[in-house]
């Protein structure tokens, strides 16, 4: 997707997320190796200002316009994300195994929250419905999930 067409998509999803009169927002191509995100955001919540980056040398998705989707939820979700992350420091010493499951378990349910939505709003409102599988294909094979585990015997 061209420089062009990916602002076009960017000022269509900040729009349809009713971000745009509440944030000032930025979209950035990222040229640089180390990179090693298909998209991230930079946040000034105080100024409520965002930078959206995407990776333009190496995406693990092939359908940008997904990956603005789903960097546009995170904002859209940031005060969530904020307060919760608020609750867990306040209430869990850092480094405890609480405080490890406690964050863990937020961050991966916030994650599949965001992709979740990312599918729904891409599906009924994008223009590429093509949903990206460019880090299922780094994966292990579902019979590698199971390696190393005890069977269950059922009596």
């Amino acid at each position: 997707m061209d420089i062009a067409k990916l602002e076009e998509r960017f000022e269509y999803w900040i729009k349809q997320l009713r971000i745009k009169n509440h944030w000032d927002i930025s979209l950035e191509l990222v040229d640089d190796s180390t990179f090693n995100k298909t998209g991230d955001f930079r946040v000034d919540p105080d100024d409520k200002k965002a930078i959206l980056l995407l990776n333009s040398r190496n995406p693990y998705s092939l359908n940008l316009e997904e990956v603005i989707v789903h960097e546009l939820l995170h904002l859209k979700m940031y005060p969530l994300d904020q307060v919760t992350e608020g609750l867990i420091d306040a209430h869990y010493e850092k480094g405890s195994q609480a405080y490890d499951f406690a964050y863990g378990q937020f961050m991966l349910t916030l994650e599949q929250t965001v992709s979740e939505l990312t599918k729904c709003y891409l599906l009924s409102f994008g223009e590429n419905k093509t949903l990206s599988y460019g880090r299922v294909k780094n994966s292990v094979g579902f019979n590698d999930l199971f390696k190393g585990l005890k069977p269950y015997n059922i009596k």
